[in-house]
């Protein structure tokens, strides 16, 4: 995604906090949840268009195993609530299930 249109969306996620609580965290968590939402979709497309031979998708999936480790520590940093609670399961779970298939799967690939 083009800086320009990251720094743009992320201004205005950060319109949304009232401006005596806005602060410079809150304005960077604002823009890396924006980041890591990217990232958490485009791991899911990846894992879409991954190859049908063994080493492709254990390759894929490692990618998003770490991925969805990165993207789950900037939602328990940044986000509260249920909303905090649905991703982070969300994020996790697929975390848990890859790991899962990479032990299974992936010995020596």
């Amino acid at each position: 995604m083009p800086r320009r249109i990251l720094s743009l969306a992320a201004c205005g996620i950060g319109l949304a906090i009232s401006p005596v609580q806005a602060g410079p965290s809150d304005v960077a968590c604002a823009r890396d949840v924006l980041v890591a939402s990217s990232m958490q979709r485009q791991a899911l497309d990846q894992l879409e268009q991954a190859g049908g031979d063994d080493a492709d998708r254990c390759r894929v999936w490692r990618r998003h195993v770490e991925t969805m480790r990165r993207v789950a520590s900037v939602y328990g940093r940044c986000l509260s609530g249920a909303d905090r609670s649905e991703r982070l399961a969300q994020v996790q779970s697929s975390e848990k299930e890859f790991s899962g298939l990479i032990r299974v799967r992936c010995k020596g690939l």
